[in-house]
């Protein structure tokens, strides 16, 4: 009898383990999905499970069979519209070398990404160049940068400055940095509506606040008006930080997170002291 439930309490507990996996991987999905065209994807794949439920219970055979039909073949079609992601996937899984450099990689691609944010965003805020960053991180924003025009480009202070000098072609809208390269420059973003919003802020902030509220990315704002810098981060605006906020926020936000979410990273690195 004992042995019974002992049996009994593991097959519990890998039951709950097993659901906390499959949520978490759901979780990440819906993470990486949101604010790219593949949420409409998801929305459609749930309006045909709708229809099949009420005419399988309606008795629509037709209906059931055009819906089953979509969603026998609509496996093969994703694994088609998303091949090149797929293939760049397994890619990844496939070479030998991605544990023991991408510690390095990461390390050194966040801080190349800090040090030209806070270079180029002090430069302007002394002239008073207006400034509209945007960091992608966990939140999909392929939605945003399609908006823009590509650049796909390395990051440094020079080129950011020069997106952002005033009367040229690319100055007016936001610049954002996806996978440590400028993704796009003059890409649109979502105003936000929030009432508590100062009436004195201009489109930027309006910009940066709007982006923060429906992805988790960082964004940084240089004033025209004002010269002042301002980090818009989880629905909230943090206005007029200094040079040292600056770097305590990027470093923090950019850095520290990955650190802390990848233990991978902290073994190679410590292994790289050695």
């Amino acid at each position: 009898m004992g042995d019974l439930s002992y049996q009994t309490i593991l097959h519990y507990l890998a039951n709950i383990v097993d659901i906390l996996v499959v949520w978490f991987v759901i979780y990440k999905v819906i993470m990486l999905i949101r604010g790219t065209k593949a949420v409409q994807l998801l929305k459609g794949t749930f309006v045909i499970i709708i229809v099949k439920l009420i005419s399988s219970f309606l008795g629509l055979q037709t209906v059931e069979w055009i819906t089953d039909q979509m969603i026998t073949w609509g496996f093969l079609a994703i694994i088609i519209i998303f091949q090149p992601e797929l293939r760049r996937a397994l890619e990844t899984l496939g070479r030998g070398n991605i544990f023991t450099k991408y510690g390095s990689k990461i390390e050194a691609q966040q801080k190349n990404l800090i040090d030209s944010i806070e270079k180029s965003t002090q430069y302007m805020a002394k002239r008073r160049i207006g400034a509209l960053i945007s960091i992608a991180r966990d939140t999909g924003m392929d939605e945003y940068i399609e908006t823009g025009i590509a650049l796909n480009s390395a990051i440094s202070s020079e080129l950011l400055i020069n997106i952002f000098i005033p009367n040229t072609p690319l100055h007016d809208g936001a610049v954002i940095i996806k996978n440590g390269k400028i993704a796009s420059a003059a890409s649109y973003l979502p105003l936000s509506d929030s009432p508590f919003l100062s009436k004195e802020l201009g489109t930027r902030h309006r910009a940066a606040l709007g982006i923060s509220e429906v992805t988790d990315s960082i964004t940084i704002v240089v004033s025209e008006e004002t010269g002042g810098i301002s980090v818009a981060k989880g629905s909230e605006l943090f206005r007029d930080v200094t040079e040292e906020e600056l770097h305590r926020i990027l470093e923090r936000e950019l850095v520290t997170v990955i650190q802390k979410k990848s233990p991978l990273f902290a073994m190679l690195k410590g292994g790289n002291k050695e």
